[in-house]
């Protein structure tokens, strides 16, 4: 069955390269990004963990933990991990999981039949200090991911998960948000005293609350 928005992200014990993991425990209190590669050893991914690694900076700032997943067992990964580094100029600096057995992957449905019914979809879970999916994305095996995005959609999250706020198309981290529906203009004023521009009933945009 498909993990969907809102549901808890399932848990599991799993082999890293790190050592074994219980997932929930291993995030504790953050926000997690679990993301999966069709297998080691392939150039698309190759790039996306490298770029992975030299961000993790931008993710440890935010309080997200990453973890990466491939069907392959780890003395595979060990040895990709080195490739990864010669090509890339990064050491992988985030645990691998490895999934020999698709017991991760099944959970997550990771494995498309319709694409490959032996590896996994390029697969991206975000996932709240509640361990509830926040967001889900899927890229077919051809196609390398844009972790800026990824980053960029992590602060609209994490901004709207504790502020009454939506952030419109193209929004980038400082720029004006827009009121949600919900909240009434009295109880706008209190939570946005600098006011607002309200260009219509329900689209009313504010700064970018702190």
């Amino acid at each position: 069955m498909a993990v969907r928005l809102g549901d808890q992200a399932p848990d599991f014990t799993a082999e890293t390269t790190e050592g074994t993991i219980n997932f929930h425990e291993w995030l504790g209190d953050s926000w997690g990004v679990l993301f999966s590669h069709p297998k080691d050893f392939t150039p698309v991914c190759t790039t996306e963990l490298g770029y992975v690694a030299k961000i993790k900076p931008e993710f440890d700032k935010r309080n997200v933990k990453v973890i990466g997943l491939s069907v392959d067992p780890l003395d595979s990964h060990a040895q990709w991990q080195k490739d990864i580094e010669e090509t890339q100029g990064t050491a992988v600096n985030f645990p691998m999981i490895a999934d020999a057995d698709k017991a991760v992957s099944d959970k997550y449905d990771m494995i498309h039949p319709n694409a490959s019914d032996t590896t996994t979809v390029r697969s991206v879970f975000v996932i709240g200090p509640d361990k509830n999916v926040k967001l889900t994305l899927t890229y077919p095996a051809s196609t390398g991911r844009n972790f800026d995005e990824l980053l960029r959609v992590i602060d609209s999250l994490q901004l709207t998960a504790y502020k009454k706020v939506a952030t419109p198309a193209n929004w980038k981290n400082g720029e004006d948000v827009i009121i949600v529906p919900a909240v009434s203009n009295e109880e706008a004023k209190e939570l946005f005293p600098d006011g607002w521009d309200e260009q219509k009933p329900y689209l009313r945009v504010t700064k970018q609350p702190s």
